[in-house]
């Protein structure tokens, strides 16, 4: 079982859950992911296109689950973990897009853009295998710090944030809008020695 996967309760382990970059076709989907995941602040088609198009400076990804009935318990199979992008798929075993997420890379600075789990699947531990994978581009990338702003009143993304070693360095005032709900600022440093691993044995993003 591949380090992301771990990160995965048993209990989350429905299905084989593989991440590959972002692409155009999958702006549909990502859409309807948004809406229900930020009903009051969601992010316009365009805006995704736009993001998509700044291939160089930006790094997104999808989440995809295979072989589980939603909402159904389901063993993977044996062979397989369930965070495998190289692995095979039966032809009417078709894919739920259950999470993204994207990264913007600058010079020794990165910072998380956007982190969605599809509601149904939130306490699975998804976030967290998506959000490990911007660490890792980060360091990829030679960024030892990584920022990112969340609501202040998003305790549960906090926790989750601060297992990866993000503390608060400030606060922007009336950053959500419309709602008018401030952001916490927060940063992650040495992302470098901490996500830089060398490692060849690990799971690999599908392109």
């Amino acid at each position: 079982m591949s380090p992301a996967a771990r990160l995965l309760p048993a209990a989350a382990r429905l299905g084989r859950v593989e991440l590959r970059r972002m692409r155009w076709w999958d702006i549909p989907g990502v859409i309807l992911l948004e809406h229900a995941a930020f009903p009051d602040d969601a992010w316009s088609v365009g805006m995704f296109w736009s993001e998509l198009a700044e291939a160089g400076s930006r790094y997104y990804l999808v989440a995809e689950e295979y072989g589980a009935a939603q909402d159904t318990p389901h063993a993977p199979h044996a062979q397989d973990s369930p965070y495998a992008p190289d692995s095979p798929h039966a032809p009417d075993e078709g894919p739920d897009l259950i999470g993204y997420a994207g990264l913007l890379a600058g010079i020794g600075e990165a910072e998380v853009l956007t982190i969605a789990v599809d509601p149904k699947r939130e306490g699975r531990g998804l976030g967290a295998v998506l959000l490990t994978e911007l660490m890792r581009e980060a360091a990829r990338r030679d960024c030892d710090d990584v920022v990112l702003e969340v609501r202040v009143d998003n305790e549960r993304a906090q926790q989750l944030y601060r297992r990866f070693g993000f503390a608060g360095i400030g606060v922007r005032k009336g950053y959500y809008q419309p709602m008018n709900i401030d952001a916490l600022v927060m940063r992650s440093s040495d992302v470098i020695a901490r996500f830089g691993s060398t490692d060849t044995d690990g799971e690999r993003v599908t392109e």
